[in-house]
């Protein structure tokens, strides 16, 4: 662990959003085993990844952004910041789904709007991690909070990576094919996620912005994507896994960190 804390922002940011992309591919390496998967636990899944991100929003983004110095009021800055953010995502949902595009590699269009709205969320999370891993630089606390915002969005890639490689799998596509563009979803979160801690660590001014923005853009994708997709299921099990899944994050975080 000694080594990992010794190590500079961006490297330690690489090594998370590998780990985030580990865990997306593994997501997706079940659709070479069935067509299938047991619903009551999907539904478990992305409602406890959807509490965790929810509460490393606040805990390790929005928090820091409030108590990080700026030029202009903290409220000011993190509500600016916050919007933009959630703005990013809406604006690119609304984007993707009035286009006009044929994805025939891909499969129909719900399918290929699904691959490239989880790809597109994933550029956000990934920065998210790298804003984290610049901004806990130097201080053990706020470096346990970054590794487990990776951590909480690792867990949201696994139910994820099914997501996008099941439905293609069921629309006649092969395994190999479903798997390739579903771990490809993922792999975008590695260039983002180190562009993140570059970025925010070379420019201080911009920490708390990148903060804001990036708790801005999660949320927005925990509300488009995650919330409706585990509710649309079993809402008793959706939202004890939220719950669940909140309470971990804020007990690791606010105990450990």
């Amino acid at each position: 662990m000694q080594w990992f804390i010794s190590l500079d922002a961006a490297w330690q940011a690489l090594l998370a959003s590998l780990l985030m992309y580990a865990m997306t591919t593994l997501g997706a390496s079940f659709v070479f085993f069935s067509k299938n998967i047991n619903k009551t636990f999907l539904t478990a899944l992305t409602g406890a990844a959807a509490g965790i991100m929810i509460a490393a929003s606040f805990f390790s983004l929005l928090l820091p952004a409030i108590e990080y110095e700026s030029a202009l009021p903290s409220y000011i800055t993190v509500t600016l910041g916050f919007l933009l953010g959630g703005a990013f995502i809406v604006l690119s949902d609304l984007a993707l789904s009035r286009t006009q595009m044929q994805f025939r590699a891909i499969g129909d269009k719900k399918n290929a709007l699904l691959f490239f709205a989880v790809t597109l969320h994933n550029v956000p999370e990934g920065m998210a991690v790298g804003v984290a891993f610049a901004q806990g630089a130097g201080a053990e606390g706020a470096l346990l909070s970054a590794f487990l915002l990776a951590v909480g969005i690792a867990i949201q890639n696994f139910p994820e990576g099914m997501c996008v490689a099941f439905p293609l799998r069921m629309k006649g596509m092969s395994p190999a094919r479903s798997f390739l563009f579903s771990q490809g979803s993922g792999a975008v979160e590695i260039p983002a996620c180190v562009l993140g801690a570059v970025a925010a660590g070379a420019i201080a001014g911009l920490m708390p912005w990148a903060l804001a923005f990036s708790a801005g853009a999660m949320i927005a994708v925990v509300c488009s994507e995650l919330i409706p997709e585990c509710f649309s299921g079993n809402k008793t099990v959706a939202s004890a896994g939220v719950v669940f899944g909140f309470c971990l994050m804020m007990i690791l975080d606010v105990a450990l960190g």
